[in-house]
């Protein structure tokens, strides 16, 4: 049986809380999120980000969800990639979020669309990074992505830490990881971050469970690991949709507790623009609005 929470035990400590979202595509989604949105608000988010397409791709779609949640009294977090990107268009994109009011950013060396070179102007965050604090001084509070299993296209551990080191040095604020489903993945890459005189707050990015196929694709393509027994259970469960999403329930509860009682600053949930299983996870461990 799946580990469960006992019912005596106190709630985890509440953390500062913050949902990602991905511009929607159809107006259908749209309506969706906005009544997602207004769920999870119900929470006291801190923030909520909203994500950007390969080459900034989704640009209009990314901005225009930013807008709407910044209208909602929200504060909202635009992610902004950079490869394929001119020092031009960053300029102008940069001058676009402030008027509208955008006080936080998630910088993001981000991908191209398939088929693409490498192009534009900037090949690592740390360049967007510096760019932005030299172009707009303290205007933005902003975030960066970290790994604690190692950047896929990383060379090694070390270089992706140094790489890290350098999204710091150019002037990052915080930090968001990928998901992962080993808390001592990330209290070690907090330790080794710390050795290196990194006192920036390293945020843990939370990916519910409600899928055993989309899980699994997401992370073999993002590099996330899922753990051996973890993935034999899922595969384990089948198609019993009710299964999997029960104990991805308790997995996911119990890496959050873990997180929260060793120190973490904040969690940062994935919600796939869906509230139910986030808002379960939340019941779960005793963190209401």
């Amino acid at each position: 049986m799946p580990l469960s929470r006992a019912a005596h035990q106190e709630p985890a400590v509440r953390l500062p809380l913050s949902f990602e979202f991905f511009p929607p595509k159809t107006p259908e989604g749209a309506v969706k999120l906005r009544a997602v949105r207004q769920q999870l608000y119900a929470r006291r988010p801190e923030f909520c980000s909203v994500t950007y397409g390969a080459g900034g791709s989704t640009h209009e779609g990314t901005f225009g969800t930013v807008r709407e949640i910044l209208g909602e009294g929200v504060d909202a977090a635009c992610h902004f990639s950079c490869i394929g990107a001119t020092r031009t268009t960053v300029r102008e994109q940069l001058k676009e979020l402030k008027a509208m009011g955008v006080k936080r950013l998630v910088a993001l060396r981000g991908d191209l669309p398939s088929g693409y070179g490498m192009g534009g102007e900037f090949h690592y965050a740390s360049d967007l990074v510096g760019f932005i604090r030299e172009e707009t001084g303290r205007d933005f509070h902003i975030e960066v992505a970290c790994y604690p299993e190692v950047h896929p296209q990383a060379r090694s551990p070390e270089a992706d830490l140094r790489a890290f080191a350098a999204k710091v040095s150019a002037g990052a604020d915080a930090a968001i990881t990928q998901y992962f489903f080993s808390p001592e993945a990330y209290f070690r890459f907090v330790e080794e971050a710390r050795g290196l005189g990194l006192d920036t707050p390293i945020v843990p990015g939370i990916m519910p469970i409600t899928s055993s196929t989309q899980l699994m694709r997401f992370s073999d393509a993002c590099g996330a690991e899922i753990p051996r027994w973890i993935r034999l259970r899922l595969q384990g469960f089948g198609d019993d949709t009710a299964s999997i999403k029960a104990f991805g329930l308790d997995v996911v509860t119990e890496l959050c507790e873990r997180l929260a009682s060793g120190g973490a600053p904040a969690m940062h949930f994935y919600t796939m623009n869906q509230s139910v299983a986030t808002l379960a996870l939340l019941d779960r461990l005793g963190w209401e609005g």
